[in-house]
């Protein structure tokens, strides 16, 4: 037994080690629930069931994600993404609406190249908010996360903007090689990312700002420079999210699109191992994360919990994971049941004789 808890030791100590455990135990608690939970069937030469259902609806969250996984390693928060999911969605629906054969893969095109450049526009606003003007990064991406969402209702009018577009439909409900579209678009992203990020010096330049960003400045690192960049990064993942969302439904709601998506978006970069005071970073532990959350969400609705306590569920969870997580609340927990440890053992002095 010894020996095999001293060859689990080092396994625990992997900074996957806990998301991955997390995820399994919640796929076989749904397994337990519902036999039929990782049931898979082929229709007209597509994969269909659960498990590929919460890839496919991981994917928008995974984009998101992987944008904010970098924008908090470096020691900031973007609570606009969900604006800009929004606003990218609603510019690319509006442009397809308009046009006379929605169909068009030129119209498409274009729509996305617009609604693309909207959104690192309004990235690039962030990052000379926070790198250049040197505003705080909630309180930067907080103006947009307002601003954007009204930006949004005033591309689509206040109304839902509804389309019929196969090419961009296949965005978010489209197959290639038997599984979702979207699911290549976010691995494509992931490994793009990874590519840059561990294969170039360029990670390690993100993490030097985040643990210290005077140090590396001073070391010669233009730091500014890199703020700017995980910003506009961030806003790009954060549009092509949008496009999935809103092709999802054929329609653009400048209202709910992208709604709480930011929230879920930190949770995943958290429950995946990276800090929130930045520093290193985990892209593997946030695609878990976001697998995590999209499980979690699937278990409520399979569940029939109500949705006034959805979210009560939700956080609950949230909260057991990240404890699970601590290592200071391991060490903890594991003292308490093993006992308080008796301290040394401090020898008693003899009261001096007095002669009578």
């Amino acid at each position: 037994m010894n020996t095999v808890a001293g060859r689990l030791r080092p396994l625990a100590g992997h900074r996957l080690f806990w998301p991955a455990l997390v995820l399994a135990v919640m796929i076989a608690a749904n397994t337990i629930h519902r036999p039929g939970f990782l049931a898979i069937e082929v229709k007209n030469g597509h994969l269909y069931g659960t498990p590929v259902d919460i890839l496919r609806l991981s994917a928008p969250l995974i984009l998101v994600a992987l944008g904010m996984t970098l924008v908090i390693a470096t020691g900031g928060i973007d609570l606009s993404v969900g604006s800009l999911c929004a606003t990218s969605g609603a510019i690319a629906c509006l442009h397809i609406s308009q046009a006379s054969d929605q169909d068009s893969p030129s119209t498409v095109f274009t729509a996305l190249a617009l609604a693309f450049g909207a959104a690192l526009v309004l990235g690039a606003w962030n990052g000379v908010l926070v790198a250049v003007i040197g505003i705080q990064p909630i309180i930067a991406t907080l103006i947009l996360m307002v601003a954007g969402r009204g930006l949004a209702q005033l591309v689509t009018e206040g109304q839902i903007i509804t389309i019929n577009s196969g090419p961009y439909r296949a965005i978010g409900l489209g197959h290639f090689l038997t599984l979702p579209l979207a699911v290549f678009i976010a691995l494509a992203a992931a490994l793009l990312i990874a590519a840059f990020t561990r294969r170039t010096a360029l990670g390690l330049i993100v993490e030097s700002v985040g643990g210290n960003a005077e140090a590396s400045r001073l070391a010669g690192i233009r730091s500014s420079r890199v703020i700017f960049l995980v910003y506009v990064v961030s806003a790009a993942c954060a549009a092509v999210a949008g496009f999935m969302m809103t092709a999802n439904v054929s329609s653009a709601d400048g209202n709910a699109a992208g709604l709480w998506v930011e929230l879920d978006a930190i949770l995943a970069v958290v429950i995946g191992g990276t800090s929130l005071a930045g520093g290193r970073f985990s892209l593997g532990g946030t695609i878990l994360g976001a697998l995590i959350i999209q499980t979690l969400t699937t278990t409520v609705y399979a569940m029939n919990i109500s949705p006034q306590t959805s979210l009560l569920f939700k956080a609950v969870v949230v909260i057991a994971v990240c404890l699970i997580q601590s290592p200071a609340f391991r060490a903890r927990f594991s003292r308490r049941r093993g006992g308080a440890t008796p301290g040394p053992t401090v020898p008693r002095r003899e009261k001096a004789q007095v002669p009578s």
